[in-house]
């Protein structure tokens, strides 16, 4: 019998799903199934037959051409020149592009990604106005050399083609392209009769119009014991090697392809949910360089084992260096576009990206706290019971989300009226105690034309378009349905005004954003996504863009919270999947990971890895979205998330309910203690945040970028540090009594439980407890907290603050608070508070690090602080003296944290200085 017609969304709905709740191998391609990874794969080095001619100095660029050293008539490829354009900036930047000629009139313009580089960037552009040309390594062939910043210079060698960055004082490179000889570029070509260039996978055919166009090429890291980056992948920080010798004769390079994928693997190079194709280098040799290529399309990086080429007879011979790691980048189409960042520090490589692609946006206060989200509150009911069981249970929360089930239908912009009929109602209860709501809004558009947004981007002409010109339809969660082009700036402009409280019903000033399936997700399309050949605003092929489509929804919906505040309000919106340039819009989760203790264990290497590559503000799902985690597992992952920079509890809805009170008294006071422990840090948090908006440098971190030269933390990815000060080891293990945990640096560190001071330099056999996790603060650190426990973040604003000092080995200690509104943007006219604390010889000081726009004339505050807690005092000190005032106080023996009240150091009690002032504190 045949379902009616009606029926079939539904059952193909049904599945999707019941297939896509375990990870299926066949439904993905690999490189072996993917002819442009392949072909680059089998390339010998020194193959590339390119040599550098007419070399020009023009508006500040070098520019020359890339020709054929001799005639192929045998290829199918064209032989025409290639323009190479190398650029210089500020801060030890080089830009690398390689195009095609246009002069030369190919069949179209190849993709250049937009919006993406900070115009601000641009404008720091060097004028080369010369360069020298003379003999590298014993080569007859001349280079180009030119200045890149003071100590560093570039190089273009002209036979064969290289590019790099080397110490223009010792020679020693630093990064480079091509000295392997692998570059290829497939140019574009007019379809002629018997071309065949399609390409089929499973039962989807791509028509390749333009026939291959793929580019690759290796870049090599010097001075490198290990490189990291290029997210999204759930395995380790440090990329393992996928091609070499010692390397299984399969193994998958590393895939940059935004995908849908359910329930992924724990230890896999496969690709999910979002591609920034920038690595980062690090070693104790030299430090760290990166490296970003600025393409969207699909992308193949292999990290090249050590003798990956031992065998190979190379028409280039490297210079020696034991510590280089060789890469290989392939990509389906666009254009070379490359950065290199010559650092020498973490922090300075990670400066220089972001100067590229942008300084991560500063959330408003309340987003960095704690998030409560399942797949679904069910309605208004099911919402005001969970509110007010966080209250009756003494656990403080931010932010309320509702997933698809709150529509009208899994109509975007609309509410289900029977479940959520007063949702203005709801949402300004919440705000009541402080609280917001976030609600989700997915790419796909329900194909129905009783649906207001459909039919208006039906009628303007707004959808993505298939290979014949007509609106794609594809299948997600409403059935049938299309992708608006947020390409098109004009499209991204209307759908930004559709957050407007006039436009959103139901929405108010206390609702925000989560992108989800923005992949794009198309359930019955190649891969679960959408068809290469589908096109966008002026021709663009779908596989030019493909890992960008998901940042132009974040940026088009971020810009309409941006609006619906008249520019005044900081908007917070989540998003799956995700692109350079991603962190300017809001913040990443890494999708939907499974209740297994590998996807806790393995949730720290993947925030490490966005948080290097810009992506400062995100965090996975704590419990795991899929099945049901045990008890201690869901606890040990609210003590590991109360750290990420992006916490928030999901679940799916299959899974049983798990709010922190359905686990008996024990296990809710064991979340609750996780859940303040976050609370009390915000202020660290939020300064740590603005440190991220003002430089790049992230808040979670590798161990290796406070320790560089520590040797140990260099492949260590179950710790991480929170800033500079705090050192975090998760627990990864069912029933485990002791961890072991690697301390860095030569200084102590403080048990931020016991008080305990453990050395430096070395590893300790840690005994743990159900209560907490190891976590340590950094002596030489003073860190802010905020001990009075409130409902909400917004209910902490006027509460005082506790200074923690840890001491080092010279009884030293600094640090910062940054303070404003929480919310605005009036930061950036000077509306904060930064203040810097120094302790040494005996005296704590609180100094003005702002500069002298900033201050009580634009943004006060009224706190105090309320206890100072001294780690590592000497013994016998008995009294401080304030100072202005000429105030005496006791030093007692109080608690470390006062939930839990364990440990006892010495306390100054209730100093009630000001925040905002100048102040000494001298120990007598």
């Amino acid at each position: 019998m045949r379902a009616p017609l009606l029926l079939y969304p539904l059952i193909l709905l049904l599945l999707f799903v019941t297939s896509a709740y375990s990870w299926k191998k066949e439904e993905f391609r690999n490189c072996d199934q993917t002819p442009f990874c392949k072909r680059a794969r089998s390339r010998k080095p020194g193959s590339c037959n390119l040599r550098v001619a007419d070399v020009s100095i023009s508006d500040g660029d070098l520019i020359a051409k890339l020709v054929p050293k001799e005639e192929n008539p045998e290829s199918e490829q064209p032989n025409k020149p290639l323009v190479l354009t190398l650029s210089v900036y500020q801060d030890g930047v080089m830009r690398v592009k390689i195009d095609e000629d246009q002069n030369l009139n190919p069949p179209k313009k190849r993709f250049e990604v937009p919006e993406v580089i900070e115009e601000d960037f641009l404008n720091t552009k060097l004028w080369l106005t010369r360069v020298k040309e003379e003999q590298i390594d014993g080569v007859s062939s001349f280079s180009s050399v030119f200045y890149l910043s003071d100590g560093y210079e570039g190089v273009l060698r002209h036979d064969p083609f290289e590019v790099f960055a080397r110490e223009s004082g010792s020679g020693k490179r630093v990064l480079s392209i091509n000295s392997n000889g692998l570059f290829d570029f497939e140019q574009l070509r007019e379809k002629k009769e018997g071309d065949d260039w399609e390409e089929k996978f499973r039962s989807h055919t791509d028509t390749r119009p333009y026939g291959p166009q793929s580019i690759s090429f290796d870049v090599s890291f010097y001075g490198a014991d290990f490189v990291y980056g290029i997210p999204e992948h759930a395995t380790s920080f440090a990329l393992k090697p996928t091609k070499g010798p010692n390397v299984e004769e399969y193994s998958e390079p590393y895939r940059l392809f935004n995908l849908d994928v359910f329930e992924y693997l724990h230890e896999s190079p496969f690709g999910l949910y979002g591609s920034i194709p920038f690595m980062i280098s690090h070693g104790k040799a030299r430090g760290s360089s990166g490296f970003f290529w600025l393409n969207a399309a699909e992308m193949q990086i292999d990290v090249l084992g050590s003798g990956w080429n031992s065998n190979e007879s190379s028409k280039i011979m490297l210079p020696s260096d034991k510590h280089r790691i060789d890469t290989l980048w392939m990509s389906e189409s666009g254009v070379v576009d490359t950065f290199f960042f010559i650092g020498p520090g973490p922090k300075d490589a990670v400066r220089q990206y972001t100067s590229v692609t942008g300084r991560p946006s500063m959330p408003q206060l309340f987003a960095t706290a704690y998030h409560q989200c399942r797949w679904n509150y069910r309605d208004e009911e099911d919402v005001y019971n969970v509110d007010s069981k966080f209250d009756e249970h003494d656990i403080p929360y931010d932010v309320l989300w509702l997933d698809i089930e709150h529509t009208d239908g899994k109509k975007y912009f609309t509410w289900d009226r029977v479940l959520f009929p007063n949702p203005e109602e709801m949402q300004k209860k919440l705000a009541a105690k402080g609280r917001h709501m976030v609600t989700i809004v997915d790419p796909h558009i329900k194909r129905d034309e009783s649906y207001h947004i459909h039919k208006e981007a039906s009628e303007k002409g707004y959808y993505v378009k298939d290979a014949t010109g007509k609106d794609y339809d594809g299948w997600c969660w409403p059935g049938s349905s299309s992708y608006t082009d947020l390409l098109n700036p004009e499209i991204r402009s209307w759908w930004s005004d559709k957050f407007s409280l006039d436009s959103y019903v139901g929405s108010t000033k206390y609702l925000y954003i989560w992108n989800d399936m923005n992949e794009p997700s198309v359930f019955n399309g190649p891969e679960v996504t959408m068809p290469r050949d589908a096109l966008h605003h002026g021709g663009v092929e779908h596989r030019e863009l493909h890992n960008s489509y998901g940042y132009y929804f974040h940026m088009a919906t971020s810009d309409g919270l941006l609006k619906r505040g008249d520019g005044k309000d900081r908007p917070f919106v989540l998003a799956r999947a995700f692109f350079a340039g991603s962190q300017r819009y809001g913040a990443i989760w890494t999708g939907d990971n499974t209740a297994e203790w590998e996807h806790l264990r393995v949730s720290v290497p993947m925030v490490l890895t966005l948080s290097i590559s810009g992506i400062v503000f995100s965090g996975a799902d704590v419990g795991g979205f899929f099945g049901n985690p045990g008890t201690e597992l869901l606890v040990r992952w609210y003590q590991v998330g109360a750290y990420y920079p992006f916490f928030r509890g999901h679940a799916h809805h299959d899974t049983k309910r798990r709010e922190p009170w359905l686990f008996g008294e024990r296990n809710t006071q064991l979340m609750r203690e996780a859940i303040h422990v976050r609370y009390m840090y915000l202020p660290y948090f939020y300064t740590l945040f603005r440190e991220a908006n003002s430089s790049g440098t992230p808040v979670a971190r590798p161990l290796w970028m406070e320790f560089p030269g520590d040797e140990k933390s260099f492949s260590n990815d179950e710790a991480f540090m929170v800033g500079n000060g705090l050192l975090v080891q998760g627990v990864y293990t069912e029933k485990a009594k002791h961890v072991s945990v690697y301390l860095p640096g030569e200084e102590s560190w403080y048990d931020l439980r016991s008080a305990s001071a453990y050395n430096g330099g070395h590893t300790h056999k840690y005994e743990v407890s159900e209560d907490s996790i190891p976590s340590f603060q950094r002596a030489g650190t003073i860190i802010p907290r905020k001990d009075r426990l409130r409902r909400s973040s917004t209910q902490m604003e006027n509460d005082p603050y506790t200074l923690v000092i840890a001491l080092n080995s010279s009884k030293a200690a600094e640090g910062e608070l940054y303070i404003d509104d929480g919310k605005s943007y009036e930061f950036k006219q000077g509306a904060f508070i930064h203040r810097r604390f120094t302790f040494s010889n005996g005296r704590l000081i609180s100094s003005n690090a702002a500069p002298s726009t900033a201050g009580s004339d634009t943004f006060s505050s009224e706190c105090t602080v309320e206890r100072i807690i001294l780690l590592g005092l000497s013994p016998g000190a008995k009294t401080a003296l304030i100072e202005p005032g000429n105030k005496k106080v006791e030093i007692e023996l109080g608690p470390l944290f006062v939930q839990g009240n364990r440990g006892s150091v010495p306390t100054i009690r209730k100093p009630n200085v000001r925040i905002t002032d100048d102040w000494s504190i001298q120990i007598l």
